[in-house]
């Protein structure tokens, strides 16, 4: 038996052990002054005060002036990708809009193409480099979407490399396809066509070698109407696959009520918000993630997270890595822009991207908080004042130590 004892805490954050909604996510349970934590063989044993401190363990580390936390859950990234699309980033800077840049071909298009040429065993190289990039940064766990193939051959060559991930990775994977992502140029004249080659030879060969845990639909003009977001759904569920869907990112047009009504996991992005969508996420289950560095990227407006929240709703935090709206996947950042622009308090932000991102992985019983029999996917931050300083201090992560399965994680690239 491996152990490993964190004392004289300035504080843990305990969390709560399942998701948390509304006014709630403004309470953030924690041990203050003097508490401990007890991981023993990768899972959290025990928590408590000093004067319950056990005397031995096989690592001991002086968490004195530093908080420990959970490992944030990021539930939503396209981690695997090919290449980088800064020229884009240049023509936003020109003017041009997110849609204008894919009716000419770029976006996810100009990923795609790149990604068709480009190999496994590269694909899986460079997804490596990233990969243990958000470890150093605190991330815990991580949702990793197909959906820059748009074709069997590259969308199946995305999910083996998710595959591979998952069974080398020291943090836990969740593998979501996404051959919804936009209707490749092959078949701009033929919808129905790539909608058809989705249900009847995508999905079957990702069921028949089990590549995947959910289905995801871009439900937008400029990609997937309702109705056929909703068609693909029942074609995900028949193989096996839960729905998580991109949705109400640039409009409001009845793809939430249908998502909800779908049972879907979670609905993603969210920056523009009606009434209608609101009531329908309450009466669901579905979590509401939201994605603030892809509106700072792209300049566009933020999620109304204080309207969510307000409504009682669940709410997590994620990162949207991708090449096209945002190259990060630094969750701190994140935690600050829900601060500074969604108004989302940092113990709302803390709860959204720990526990909520956890449930909107399916994953609250093991990860998202710090209680006995979880994973001990811990982060120990630098000396600071106040947990309060972690977004404030945008920009810089202030980790002093990240434990994934209870074993300290190299937080230099050389390491």
């Amino acid at each position: 038996m491996s152990s490993v004892l964190i004392h004289s805490l300035k504080g843990l954050v305990l969390g709560h052990p399942r998701r948390v909604s509304g006014k709630n996510m403004a309470d953030l349970p924690q041990l203050g002054e003097g508490a401990f934590l007890l991981i023993e063989d990768g899972l959290i044993r025990k928590t408590g005060l000093q004067n319950e401190r056990p005397e031995r363990a096989d690592l001991i580390i002086d968490g004195s002036d530093r908080f420990a936390l959970p490992g944030w859950v990021d539930s939503h990234t396209h981690l695997v990708f090919a290449g980088s699309r800064e020229a884009e980033f240049v023509d936003r800077i020109n003017g041009l809009s997110y849609q204008e840049i894919a009716s000419r071909g770029g976006g996810i298009l100009n990923s795609a193409a790149r990604l068709a040429e480009m190999s496994e065993e590269a694909l899986l190289r460079d997804a490596r480099i990233r990969l243990n990039e958000v470890i150093r940064s605190g991330t815990g766990a991580i949702e990793i979407k197909s959906g820059y193939g748009l074709s069997t051959e590259s969308e199946l060559k995305i999910l083996r490399v998710i595959r591979q991930l998952k069974a080398e990775s020291p943090i836990p994977i969740r593998a979501t396809f996404l051959g919804a992502h936009s209707v490749p140029a092959t078949y701009k004249a033929n919808r129905e066509g790539y909608i058809r080659l989705i249900e009847e030879e995508m999905l079957p060969a990702i069921a028949a070698e089990g590549l995947a845990e959910y289905m995801d639909v871009f439900c937008e003009k400029v990609a997937f109407s309702v109705a056929e977001t909703q068609r693909l759904i029942e074609a995900g569920y028949k193989a096996g696959l839960k729905p998580k869907i991109h949705v109400n990112q640039f409009y409001s047009m009845g793809g939430i009520p249908m998502a909800c009504s779908c049972n879907a996991i979670s609905v993603d992005h969210l920056e523009v918000i009606s009434n209608e969508d609101i009531e329908a996420l309450q009466h669901s289950n579905t979590i509401a993630t939201l994605l603030p560095s892809a509106p700072f990227f792209l300049n566009d407006p933020y999620p109304n997270a204080r309207a969510l929240l307000d409504a009682g709703l669940a709410v997590a935090l994620a990162t949207d890595y991708n090449p096209g709206s945002t190259p990060s996947g630094r969750m701190g950042f994140v935690l600050s822009l829900a601060c500074l622009k969604m108004k989302m308090l940092p113990a709302e932000a803390i709860n959204a991207a720990t526990i909520n991102g956890a449930a909107a992985l399916e994953w609250e019983d093991e990860l998202g908080s710090i209680h006995p029999g979880k994973r001990a996917n811990i982060l120990l931050t630098e000396k600071i004042p106040s947990l309060d300083y972690l977004p404030y201090r945008f920009g810089s992560d202030q980790l002093s130590e990240v434990l994934v399965g209870g074993k300290l994680f190299p937080l230099s690239q050389k390491g």
